[in-house]
């Protein structure tokens, strides 16, 4: 079916007080698995494709992009395309004629007053292009290959006033929060503050998103959502899921030089975990 936009689903969920699950992609099998999972439990999904995993194909945002269009193309549920955590304003600059309907724009290494300036300048431009547009404020931390963020230091969380003056001034259509949660984690341990999440959802009035929910328990993910969460975004679990799937079939089948087997397990794998990250985030968007 035709594309949607990761706007509307966003919008959809928040209203409804569910949330979208986003995924980041890096491979085909990434892509293919997402869609799948969404298609396995009749869910719409948003398909995301980072910075850092541009870098990875050589620099060149096109090739997973299209590849990502085409199988959303195809797919049976509604499926939305998202860039993720650019830095670069060249790599922002490429989103719309690549089929992505938002971005979230990473400034969030910046002091405040810079963050909100380059923030403020990429919401112009995104939206005069038709994008909607994500950012962040607060410390989710552990990208870039940096260990994940201690997310109970001082001054990691979102102060729910500054939050308010950010969204206002820098015309964002949603944030990214930092509630306890951290990109990169391999085990499920984040606690998350639901107490803010309750002050930022009052706070503000557009949707709010989890990054780095591949280290929240299923319960805690729930209760986030339930708190106020309208996207989710995982990453790792899907890499997690994937690695572990090949792991065992090489240690099966050491005498193995077809890469089509050991990449069919690693992707019904990650097929597995799109389901259930959407079952616990819930089916309300569709």
């Amino acid at each position: 079916m035709p594309l949607v936009t990761t706007g509307e689903l966003a919008t959809r969920a928040a209203a409804g007080r569910a949330a979208v699950a986003a995924f980041n992609v890096i491979t085909l099998e990434h892509i293919e698995a997402v869609v799948a999972g969404a298609e396995s439990v009749r869910s719409p999904v948003v398909l995301q494709v980072s910075e850092n995993a541009v870098k990875f194909r050589y620099g060149r945002l096109l090739p997973l992009a299209r590849a990502a269009v085409a199988a959303a193309e195809r797919s049976t549920v509604p499926v939305a395309l998202h860039l993720d955590h650019v830095q670069s304003d060249s790599l922002l600059r490429q989103a719309p004629d690549a089929g992505f309907s938002s971005v979230m724009y990473d400034a969030s290494r910046l002091p405040y007053a810079e963050n909100l300036a380059a923030t403020r300048a990429a919401a112009d431009w995104a939206h005069a292009q038709g994008l909607w547009i994500e950012a962040e404020l607060g410390e989710v931390g552990g990208k870039n290959g940096e260990p994940p963020l201690d997310a109970h230091a001082p001054g990691a969380r979102t102060d729910p006033a500054e939050a308010h003056a950010f969204v206002a001034d820098s015309g964002v259509d949603a944030l990214a929060v930092a509630v306890g949660s951290s990109h990169a984690m391999t085990t499920r341990t984040a606690a998350l503050d639901h107490d803010l999440l309750k002050e930022l959802s009052g706070a503000l009035n557009v949707p709010l998103v989890l990054h780095g929910s591949s280290g929240v328990p299923d319960d805690e993910l729930a209760a986030a959502v339930a708190g106020g969460i309208a996207k989710v975004n995982v990453g790792t679990a899907l890499n997690i899921a994937m690695t572990g799937a090949i792991r065992e079939y090489l240690a099966l089948h050491p005498e193995a030089v077809d890469s089509r087997g050991y990449l069919t397990v690693g992707r019904e794998a990650m097929v597995r975990t799109v389901a259930g990250t959407i079952g616990v985030v819930g089916r309300t968007t569709s």
